[in-house]
């Protein structure tokens, strides 16, 4: 009699323990539920801070540097805001040296060409961003994911589509950001293949790393850095290899009347 109820009570105890342990694994799974639900709402915010900053109002100036298969552009441009578009831009040296005044005409010419496609951009999408990379259709927000966190940021993983690569890009780009817990914004992104991928035909890439830094001043977020390196080829032999990068630095705020 003694060895059945012994089978007993050691039975109920496996019960109790198995509940105990069920129950403990549905209150962690609602605590990560919660934590990445207030998690994707910081993102979110963070992302309409982002927008709605008027890059328009800050000048800058930036530090372009290319090399695309060896053959390195560099120069420092200057931009005020101004209701004249001739006057928002100025370079102030190319490759190093002095901007001659010819090339000060190309540039111009190249930068109202520019601003009149956007501008021809942002009337057929009804928008007014500043900005040409749009974060939440870089950042896919329901695919974000808690990775790891330091007393100043969180780091969370995501999905990304880039449409300006094709849609092959589809589940072969990995996207990194981190997060200021301190001033609430996204302070980096960072954005990998995990697989080659071809953008266009006959174009094969096969790595590729782009990131953007940003820096906050007073309650605008703007951009501090932004790089792309990318090897490939292209037309099967034609190779691709190609390292930029825009440092900004020196802004000024300017509001004006467009």
């Amino acid at each position: 009699m003694a060895f059945h109820v012994g089978l007993v009570r050691l039975s109920l105890l496996c019960v109790f323990l198995a509940k105990s342990v069920c129950a403990e694994n549905v209150d962690t799974n609602d605590d990560n539920a919660l934590k990445q639900k207030a998690l994707n709402q910081k993102i979110h915010q963070a992302i309409v801070k982002f927008e709605q900053t008027n890059r328009k109002q800050w000048g800058f100036t930036v530090n372009r540097f290319e090399n695309e298969e060896g053959d390195i552009t560099e120069s420092v441009e200057q931009f005020t805001p101004n209701a004249d578009i001739n006057k928002r831009w100025l370079l102030i040296s190319a490759n190093g040296e002095k901007a001659t005044a010819k090339q000060q005409e190309k540039f111009l010419k190249a930068k109202r060409k520019q601003a009149s496609k956007k501008k021809k951009k942002q009337k057929q999408t009804a928008g007014n961003n500043s900005y040409s990379i749009k974060l939440r259709e870089l950042i896919n927000q329901e695919t974000l994911s808690y990775q790891s966190e330091t007393s100043t940021h969180i780091q969370m993983s995501f999905q990304v589509t880039l449409s300006q690569f094709g849609d092959d890009t589809k589940g072969k780009l990995d996207g990194l950001l981190s997060y200021n817990k301190q001033n609430q914004f996204i302070e980096a992104i960072t954005i990998t293949n995990n697989a080659p991928f071809s953008p266009m035909f006959s174009a094969s890439i096969s790595e590729l790393r782009l990131t953007f830094n940003f820096v906050q001043i007073d309650n605008a977020i703007l951009f501090c850095e932004h790089a792309l390196q990318m090897k490939g080829t292209f037309a099967y032999f034609v190779e691709i290899d190609e390292v930029s990068k825009d440092s900004y630095f020196d802004y000024q705020y300017q509001a004006f009347v467009e």
